[in-house]
């Protein structure tokens, strides 16, 4: 009788062998807390009085267009939200590269030179602590268009990441690292090719990390208050539409922001990984 009852449990374990596969290890705690989080949304708003919807709402009144043919074009700013990213990442991408470049310039200058790191400091440490919106009048005077404005505010908000830590990376090169290229004496193009890039790729590729997340959030924010297209102008259109779906079209597009922020961020860390090896 015992071996038989021994036998019977053993197919129901090998049923539930699969639980504890490393795919299953790694999707569980994602998939209870998320599904966990929705339930209590969606109830919250079943209980409720307020108008504001559940995630099936959201689901519904976003359906068609909006989730089905993200890609969809009307003319003029009427686009899916597929265009609507592409327009803000083609913003990001030039503002991004150029902070990118001049940063990286700007620090491997302050890095190396103590005179210039004393006196650009104060100045750097004052305009990196100004928020994103309030660049957004002076660039508008500038440029007098909202795509370069909004090009600008990414530059300037994304820039002081990338220049702080790559003089950081640059003072915190070991000393004796120093000492062998004043023993084997290398031209400075030596020294900054061979020493300095290698020893701060990791301080580096942490600011651009840093800045590709503020980058992203500054453009959202400047297409909400000046400019044609975009998902930061999907989600300001939708507010001003007050209809029966425009809470759940704000909803998704927040989805859409924070999916992503999240592939950028991990794809500036995945090149990073790469190049210069784990991020500070």
């Amino acid at each position: 009788m015992v071996s038989a009852s021994i036998k019977a449990k053993k197919p129901r374990s090998s049923q539930l062998k699969w639980l504890n596969s490393p795919i299953i290890k790694q999707i569980k705690a994602p998939v209870l807390c998320i599904g966990g989080v929705l339930l209590m949304w969606q109830l919250s708003c079943s209980l409720s009085n307020s108008d504001f919807p559940g995630p099936i709402q959201v689901i519904t009144q976003t359906w068609n267009p909006y989730i089905v043919n993200p890609f969809y074009d009307d003319g003029g700013t009427a686009k899916g939200l597929g265009w609507q990213i592409l327009i803000s990442l083609q913003r990001v991408a030039l503002g991004y590269s150029l902070a990118a470049i001049l940063g990286i310039a700007a620090g491997l200058a302050l890095g190396l030179n103590s005179f210039i790191r004393r006196g650009f400091d104060p100045i750097i440490q004052v305009l990196r602590t100004v928020p994103p919106l309030a660049w957004l009048p002076i660039s508008l005077l500038l440029f007098q268009q909202a795509d370069a404005a909004a090009i600008f505010v990414i530059f300037i908000t994304a820039i002081w990441p990338i220049v702080i830590n790559t003089a950081m990376g640059i003072r915190e090169i070991p000393q004796d690292y120093r000492n062998v290229a004043r023993v084997l004496r290398l031209r400075k193009r030596s020294f900054l090719w061979d020493i300095v890039i290698p020893a701060t790729a990791p301080y580096v590729f942490t600011g651009l990390r840093i800045s590709i997340g503020l980058a992203w959030l500054a453009i959202v924010a400047a297409e909400m208050l000046k400019a044609d297209g975009g998902i930061g102008f999907f989600i300001w259109d939708a507010y001003n539409a007050g209809g029966d779906s425009s809470t759940s079209q704000i909803i998704l597009a927040i989805l859409y922001v924070g999916v992503v922020g999240l592939i950028l961020d991990r794809g500036v860390a995945w090149v990073g990984e790469r190049v210069g090896g784990p991020q500070r």
